[in-house]
C-alpha cells in the first residue's frame, strides 16, 4: 500500500489543491478517496477555512509534510453517503470535520473524550491513514471520513461562517472551558487580534467576561472594541497603558505564533491568575519569579476532543457565533496563503469549494 500514485491509492475519484514541494505553492491536483466504509460518511466539501497552520505545513516550517499536500481542517458540506453502520448522519445533512479524523478510541484520553491527546490521534491532512495511505486535507471535493470523528452542523449556522470554528473556534473555546476562563463577571484578555484572536473574544464575552484586547497595533482598537464588542483595548508597546493594567486580569487567552515577551502579559495577571498559550513560536522565555510572587499559572491549550467540539458548535448556535471571513474561490489561494502571512485578513479566509472548486 502506499506505493501507488495517488489517483489510484482509492477506487474513488477526487480532485483538489496541492503543494508539492516547500515552496508552498497550490496547484490543481487528481488523487482519490476510500470508498464509504460502514462506518463511514462521505462529505461534499462546500467551505474550507485556511488556517495558520496549513500556512506552515504547506512550507515545511515544522519540519513534518509529506508531499502532495492537500491542506485544510476546517470544513463543512453535506453529507452525500453513509456506511449502513452510521448513526449519527443522514445523506443531506450538513456536516463538519475538524483537525483530527482518527484515534485509537481505548486509551485513557479516548475514553475520556479527549481524543486529541490521544497518542495514537490522526491528523486530516499530512498524515497516514491506519491502512498506510494518506490523508488529504479539505481543499478538495470529497472527504470520507469515521462516522465519530464528523460534526452536527446547527442549521442556522451560515455553512461559510461556521467553517472556522472547527479549529479557530475549538482552539478559544476549550482553553477557557477547561481553565475555568468561561464564568461571568471575569475580567479576561486576548492577545493578538487575527483567526484565533477573534474567535476568543467571541467567546469570552458569551460567557459574561470584561474583554481586554491586547495588541501592537493601535489601528485595530476600533475593530476590537465597535466590531468585536471587546471593552478595553491595550497597545501592549505602550509602557504607560500596560503599567496602568498591572494585576487587572483573571486570565490571558494569547495567540501569538511569534517570539515574543511573556514578562508583560504576566504582569497583568491578578493573584492566581492564568496565563493560557494558544500560538506555537518554537521557544519563549518563562519568567519565573513573577510567578512565584502571584501564584501564577502558565499553560498551553490544543483543540478540543470530539464531544467538546460538538459542545462548542451548539454554543455557538445558540449565541449565533460564527467567524468573521473573507470568502475566495479556489484560484486565489496562493494569494490569501501570501496575504495571510501578513496578517492581512479580517479575520479567516474560507475557500468556497462548493462553487470554484473545478476539476483539471
Amino acid at each position: 500500500m502506499g506505493m501507488r500514485p495517488p489517483e489510484e491509492e482509492h477506487p474513488v475519484k477526487a480532485f483538489g489543491w496541492a503543494a508539492r514541494d516547500p515552496s508552498g505553492i497550490l496547484s490543481p491536483f487528481n488523487f482519490s478517496r476510500r470508498e464509504t466504509g460502514e462506518e463511514d460518511v462521505r462529505v461534499k466539501i462546500l467551505y474550507c477555512g485556511i488556517c495558520h497552520s496549513d500556512l506552515h505545513n504547506v512550507k515545511n516550517e515544522r519540519g513534518t509534510a509529506k508531499y502532495p499536500m492537500v491542506p485544510g481542517h476546517e470544513m463543512v458540506g453535506e453529507v452525500i453517503e453513509v456506511g449502513n453502520k452510521v448513526g449519527k448522519f443522514e445523506v443531506g445533512d450538513k456536516a463538519g470535520v475538524g483537525v483530527i479524523i482518527g484515534s485509537c478510541g481505548t486509551c485513557h484520553y479516548c475514553t475520556k473524550d479527549l481524543e486529541n491527546y490521544c497518542p495514537k490521534c490522526m491528523l486530516t491532512y499530512n498524515s497516514t491513514h491506519y491502512d498506510g495511505t494518506r490523508n488529504y486535507g479539505g481543499y478538495s471535493d470529497v472527504i470520507v471520513v469515521n462516522e465519530h470523528f464528523v460534526y452536527r452542523i446547527p442549521d442556522n449556522l451560515p455553512l461559510d461562517a461556521a467553517a472556522p470554528l472547527l479549529c479557530a473556534g475549538i482552539t478559544t473555546y476549550s482553553p477557557l472551558r477547561h481553565y475555568g476562563l468561561d464564568k461571568p463577571g471575569l475580567s479576561i484578555g486576548v492577545v493578538g487580534l487575527g483567526g484565533l484572536g477573534h474567535m476568543a473574544v467571541k467567546f469570552a464575552k458569551a460567557f459574561g467576561a470584561k474583554v481586554t484586547v491586547i495588541s501592537r497595533s493601535p489601528s485595530k482598537k476600533k475593530e476590537a472594541i465597535e466590531g468585536l464588542g471587546a471593552d478595553l483595548f491595550l497597545i501592549s508597546s505602550d509602557a504607560n497603558e500596560m503599567q496602568a493594567a498591572v494585576g487587572t486580569l483573571d486570565g490571558i487567552i494569547d495567540t501569538i505564533s511569534a517570539v515574543h515577551s511573556l514578562m508583560p502579559l504576566i504582569g497583568l495577571l491578578k493573584i492566581d491568575g492564568k496565563l493560557v498559550l494558544l500560538g506555537s513560536p518554537k521557544v519563549l522565555e518563562l519568567p519565573v519569579m513573577p510567578m512565584l510572587g502571584g501564584r501564577k499559572l502558565v499553560g498551553g491549550s490544543g483543540i478540543g476532543g470530539v464531544k467538546e467540539t460538538q459542545e462548542m458548535l451548539d454554543f455557538c448556535s445558540k449565541h449565533n457565533i460564527t467567524s468573521d471571513i473573507e470568502v475566495i474561490p479556489i484560484d486565489y489561494v496562493n494569494s490569501a496563503m501570501e496575504r495571510l502571512e501578513k496578517a492581512d485578513v479580517k479575520y479567516r479566509f474560507v475557500i468556497d469549494v462548493g462553487s470554484t472548486l473545478k476539476t483539471a
